[in-house]
């Protein structure tokens, strides 16, 4: 039987929360939770990251999923962003000189709209009157008068022309080849064979006055291109005239509209230009169409999309800044996209196809992202901080990128941009990003935290409450008794294994509170009872715990091997914890250890198998080290140790189970076996001292899972760290079983009362002289190890101990 040594009370295996504190008795008479529960540090880090305007203070808010980080972000800056003011609208127009340089315009919130209308009443007036104007009598009149006086002047020359070739008896014809001179004879013009038959003299003063004549042909033609070319500048001034008569009205009611912004000026200034040297797209083609059937294919509609106002960011509606929370932030989502239209087998694009990204929509407000969402999308990271370096948005192609080939696209004016950036991520993101990229560190200077667990203050315990109201009216769900919200309390504690906290996860909270609803709802309640939230409780764990059935068939049956009963030298059941998804569970190993004779000091099985990790290599070295320290400061330590995990086909990592594997040490060199119904957990250091650790609670009810299927003895229990009491949060079930003592939890300080516990022996206490009492368990290992001792140094000659020396020399 154990030595008397204190055990846990069974008021402390457990913190139960009385429904008395709670002023109410539903949850239906007390006010929905607003905001966040024990996230005070976060918030605060927030409120700070979106107050403070300098560039660089985008913010980071790191914690695990389930926290309520991203619904805290978004609601702080949504109430943030309310009393900001409206930021501008943002258009691109077409540059008339440029075109694939598309130029931006950026205007106040709701004039973005009104100059796409504008726009389009100005290019409609304009395809209304500009055809009126050229079909009235006064512009038919003055084009045929400039045309009828170029055509008299026309025939004017050419009535001089044919005046000075009968001078110089020759005459004119024109052909398909131009003016040409044909000899004159008697009034008729001469042939070819004729003109070779004249004398010689005379032929050559024939061609004489023909050089004359187109000399004359030469200056009149020149005149009469000129004369041409005044008339058709003077038609095309009369065109321009008329044109700007019928809408140049027009252009200066928008120029007055916008006379306070310089690149709608601008803008208007090239439209107008443009419908000038481009009026014949606005005259009454359809008329020329109908009189000439088959030319319609000739005439195409000519397009006014060149006119148009792409309106990107419209701000008319919005109320103060926006926040915007982009889900899938691919390149073009965040930056922004040009997009094609296929048009007889090929693709073209003009400004009317550029697409905002959501840092054009968050431009002057909050862009909330996914850190994990970012880093996965190509080039949407480098891409986000270029942006942020840079203070502009720059809209490009991502073939630009990897292109091997050059593709020609527009290239759109970059947009300033002032827009604060607020990253949700897990805490290892960001350790990463701050040590692996600089541009991190400059552009994310504040970091928000967001803990899983707060203190259980009567505060918080009120908070869970009003989150337990918000849920019940959000989901549409059955109301809470004040016994529910007790035992959702009890279960905050339970999910981070403390007593004097509760789990900020509040997505696991939700969870069990619409499961709770469900199976009230099933057993035909009004309210939702503390039974109702444990048979969630229940029923989640029943769907998940397949695994640890199957684990607790197998030592039932024997084919895991785990005693709870009698005792064995050198064995002891060591608890662990096994994690599968969202379920956690405790399951016994059968630790075993073998000591003999021999200088190789503690070797780990697992670890020469190489199925152990750092942490339990170092733990076991550990307890090495505590033999020798404790056994060997007078002697060499004449020791070779084996241990193992039996049955053990998976890796195992963590220093839980030091203590476990110093304890069977003793016991094999003691020779005193340790009682098979305790099961141990716990760390040690070099000085005999019991740490924490984690998972308490599995590990204790999965050994009395296991004791339940055996048969509980009354002297069965776990050994576990004092330090662990406070965490010790166990199921009714276990807590009723310890309380009637079938059960028992003995929380150890050092390695001397964890022994004493498993072996009913006194671990025994140095005199002054350094030695134990002989039937302690101190004085037993050190007899042992003399005997070692003494048998070692008989069976090692001085040859074989150089040999040994010169080896190790070698080995160094």
């Amino acid at each position: 039987m154990p030595l008397e040594h204190t055990e846990v009370p069974a008021d402390e295996l457990r913190r139960h929360c009385d429904p008395s504190v709670f002023p109410f008795e539903t949850t239906d008479e007390i006010e929905p939770l607003e905001g966040t529960v024990g996230q005070n540090r976060g918030v605060s880090a927030i409120s700070f990251g979106i107050d403070i305007k300098t560039p660089g203070f985008n913010l980071y808010i790191s914690g695990p999923t389930g926290t309520g980080r991203s619904s805290t972000a978004l609601a702080s800056v949504t109430e943030q962003a309310k009393g900001e003011p409206v930021p501008n609208d943002l258009c691109y127009v077409n540059n008339f000189k440029d075109p694939d340089s598309p130029k931006a315009i950026v205007l106040p919130a709701g004039m973005g709209c009104s100059l796409v209308k504008d726009m389009e009443e100005l290019i409609g007036a304009a395809r209304r009157e500009i055809p009126r104007a050229f079909e009235s009598e006064n512009y038919e009149k003055r084009r045929n008068d400039i045309i009828g006086n170029m055509q008299q002047e026309r025939t004017r020359l050419f009535n001089d022309l044919q005046a000075s070739a009968q001078e110089l008896g020759l005459a004119i014809e024109m052909t398909q080849m131009g003016i040409v001179t044909v000899p004159v004879m008697h009034g008729k013009p001469l042939s070819r064979e004729d003109f070779e038959r004249l004398p010689q003299d005379q032929k050559d003063e024939i061609e004489k006055h023909s050089a004359q004549l187109q000399e004359v042909i030469q200056q009149n033609l020149t005149k009469a291109r000129k004369m041409e070319k005044e008339s058709n500048e003077r038609i095309e001034q009369l065109d321009r005239e008329i044109a700007l008569f019928a809408v140049g009205h027009l252009l200066d009611e928008l120029n007055e509209k916008y006379r306070d912004f310089k690149e709608v000026h601008d803008h208007l200034r090239q439209v107008r230009d443009n419908i000038m040297d481009n009026l014949e797209d606005f005259k009454d083609k359809g008329k020329a169409r109908a009189e000439i059937p088959g030319l319609e294919g000739l005439l195409p509609e000519p397009s006014f999309d060149r006119y148009t106002v792409n309106l990107v960011v419209d701000n008319e509606e919005q109320q103060g800044a926006p926040v915007i929370m982009e889900n899938n932030p691919t390149y073009y989502n965040l930056i922004g996209r040009v997009d094609f239209r296929a048009r007889l087998g090929a693709l073209t694009t003009d400004f009317t196809q550029i697409k905002a990204g959501a840092i054009h929509r968050a431009n002057g407000g909050y862009l909330v992202l996914q850190a994990l969402d970012v880093l996965m999308q190509p080039v949407s990271w480098d891409a986000l901080k270029r942006t942020l370096r840079a203070g502009e948005v720059r809209l490009e192609n991502i073939a630009e990128h990897y292109g091997l080939i050059p593709t020609s696209t527009l290239k759109p004016a970059p947009v300033p941009i002032n827009v604060k950036v607020i990253l949700i991520g897990s805490p290892w993101i960001y350790h990463l990003l701050y040590a692996l990229d600089e541009d991190f560190r400059k552009l994310f200077k504040v970091k928000a935290d967001f803990d899983v667990e707060m203190k259980r203050s009567d505060e918080h315990i009120r908070r869970y409450a009003s989150f337990i109201a918000a849920r019940v009216k959000d989901a549409g769900l059955k109301p809470f008794h004040k016994s529910g919200v007790a035992r959702v309390v009890e279960h905050g504690s339970r999910l981070i294994e403390d007593k004097e906290k509760l789990s900020t996860r509040l997505i696991e909270i939700a969870d069990i509170v619409s499961e709770a609803s469900y199976w009230a709802k099933e057993r035909g309640n009004d309210l939702v009872m503390a039974k109702d939230v444990q048979k969630a409780i229940d029923e989640k764990e029943y769907r998940s715990n397949l695994v640890e059935e199957k684990i607790q068939e197998f030592i039932e049956e024997g084919m895991l091997m785990i005693d709870t009963d009698g005792a064995q030298t050198g064995q002891i059941n060591s608890l662990s914890v096994y994690a599968i998804g969202d379920y956690a569970f405790g399951r016994p190993s059968r630790l075993t250890c073998r000591t003999y004779i021999g200088r190789g000091g503690v070797m780990n099985i697992e670890r020469e198998t190489k199925m152990s990790g750092p942490i339990h290599d170092k733990g076991t070295l550990i307890a090495g080290a505590y033999l020798a320290g404790k056994y060997a400061q007078d002697k060499p330590l004449p020791l070779g140790a084996s241990l193992t995990y039996e049955q053990l086909y998976e890796g195992i990592e963590g220093d839980s189970a030091s203590s476990t594997e110093l304890y069977a040490l003793l016991s094999s060199l003691a020779e005193i076996p340790i009682s098979q119904g305790i099961a141990v957990t716990g760390s040690v250091n070099q000085n005999g001292e019991i740490q924490p650790i984690g998972g308490v609670n599995y590990k204790i009810e999965g050994f009395h899972a296991v004791c339940k299927a055996r048969g509980l003895t009354g002297g069965q229990g776990v050994i576990i760290p004092h330090q662990n009491v406070r965490n010790l949060m166990l199921k009714e079930e276990v807590v009723e079983v310890i309380r009637n003592g079938e059960f028992h939890i003995w929380p150890v300080k050092t390695i001397d009362a964890g022994i004493e516990i498993l072996t009913g022996v006194s671990a025994g206490e140095a005199d002054e002289s350094g030695r134990y009492p002989k039937d302690s368990v101190h004085g037993r290992v050190a007899r042992k190890l003399d005997e070692y001792a003494r048998t070692l140094k008989e069976f090692t000659t001085p040859e074989i101990e150089e040999t040994r020396e010169e080896h190790l020399r070698k080995a160094a």
